[in-house]
């Protein structure tokens, strides 16, 4: 059985959840991790009941599931989120690195504490990762896939520091893919558009909605379909590319 470690997994409506749906519906065992802690202080709000109740939903549709807390601005989580999914499923043939750390950061009350926590979380966690991975690595079918937020498609106003890692991280795509080829490793990084996890409402929603051809958001579901693709037999030959899957979303007009 396929072994896929994602990132990112806390709240039901969230996209970690939809991946895990994904992958375990295209047979893969999983390692989820992540830090509700994190999404319990956010302005949209957490999920109490998130990581058992989507667990319980995976297990009674026949999908092998682990889940793990882990704080990625700690140096030595990424590590031991590999060792751990090796330890419970014996390998890892996938890595989706969806996890991500946000907050305000607008020219002019830049902190650079700040700055250091969007880059060591967004950046140094998933270097560590895909690097564990790869030293874990012993299938001929790899794949790490990273998550962008369309960052150089147009201006990202007041989240600096998060636009700055985002990008770092489309800048180690050519680079992963090029050192991983050789251990058939694929490397993709994905920017899924503005996306409906419930962090928006109101006129915000609407006029967001409004700027897509078809009147509506993405769905989680919408960058999980996606993410199994590349995680698929079919996508052997995809490699090195960042992949903007956002609906023709009209970032001005």
């Amino acid at each position: 059985m396929r072994t896929a470690v994602v990132t990112g997994v806390s709240r039901r409506v969230g996209i970690g959840a939809a991946l895990a749906r994904r992958l375990g519906s295209d047979g893969y065992a999983l390692l989820l991790t992540g830090l509700p802690a994190y999404d319990a202080v956010q302005p949209y709000g957490g999920d109490p009941d998130g990581v058992p109740a989507l667990l319980a939903e995976l297990a009674g549709r026949g999908v092998t599931a682990r889940y793990e807390t882990a704080d990625l601005l700690d140096p030595a989580a990424p590590a031991a989120v590999i060792a751990a999914a090796v330890d419970h499923f014996g390998q890892v043939d996938a890595v989706v690195a969806n996890h991500a750390y946000s907050t305000d950061t607008p020219l002019g009350a830049l902190d650079a504490a700040e700055i250091d926590r969007h880059l060591l979380v967004n950046v140094r966690a998933t270097l560590l990762l895909v690097d564990a991975f790869a030293a874990a690595f012993t299938g001929d079918a790899g794949r790490v896939v990273l998550f962008s937020s369309g960052q150089r498609l147009g201006p990202m106003h007041g989240e600096l520091a998060y636009a700055a890692s985002k990008g770092g991280l489309e800048a180690l795509v050519p680079t992963l893919s090029d050192a991983l080829a050789d251990r058939h490793i694929t490397v993709n990084a994905i920017n899924p558009g503005p996306t409906d996890t419930g962090y928006a409402e109101g006129a915000v929603y609407a006029r967001v909605a409004a700027r897509f051809p078809g009147g509506r958001w993405g769905t989680p579901e919408d960058a999980a379909r996606l993410v199994g693709w590349l995680c698929s037999p079919d996508a052997g030959w995809i490699t090195g590319q960042i992949i903007d899957s956002e609906g023709g979303f009209r970032r001005w007009g």
